[in-house]
């Protein structure tokens, strides 16, 4: 160790071109099993691939007591004691279906609040109507009049048709 500005400093290490010293695990890797990381001027991370995730399957461990509660806080700012208290107001049920052990917390995407616990189909099913109102009225209007029935348009011929479009099998199909 050497003296510089009044501090002691560790020499540079010797690393070869395309490789990164760990200093977590002490080895020499190549870049390659560094992730990137734009605020270092190297653009790599300090800890190799599996340090950095050790280091931060730790830290949502210490800091959150797991990665669930790290998830819900970062997302939705609510925790699993607020998840389950919701849950317990929804008594235990999904929210849209009625069906049991519901475990997604849905938000309005617009304003970020949750709004309540639902299971993994009504979750998904409301992000594909994308939270309208008007789309899930529109799937509702077509669930409820779109019933396709064989017409026999001639012996043996039949045409699919549907009483609610309006369209009646042409005859001279």
């Amino acid at each position: 160790m050497k003296l510089q500005h009044g501090r002691e400093v560790k020499p540079a290490r010797e690393v070869a071109d395309g490789h990164r010293f760990c200093a977590d695990c002490g080895s020499v890797k190549p870049l390659a099993e560094f992730p990137r990381n734009r605020a270092d001027s190297s653009g790599y991370a300090t800890y190799c691939q599996p340090c950095h995730n050790t280091r931060t399957r730790e830290t949502k461990q210490r800091l959150y007591g797991g990665n669930r509660e790290y998830h819900l806080r970062q997302w939705y700012g609510i925790g699993q004691k607020e998840v389950d208290e919701l849950l317990a107001e929804q008594g235990g049920v999904c929210a849209v279906c009625g069906d049991p052990d519901p475990e997604h917390v849905d938000h309005d995407h617009r304003t970020g609040w949750v709004r309540g616990i639902l299971c993994f189909n009504c979750n998904g099913g409301l992000g594909q109507f994308r939270d309208s109102p008007t789309r899930l009225a529109r799937a509702i209007t077509y669930l409820r009049g779109t019933t396709w029935q064989r017409v026999l348009i001639h012996p043996g011929v039949y045409q699919m048709c549907s009483p609610t479009r309006g369209r009646p099998p042409s005859p001279r199909s």
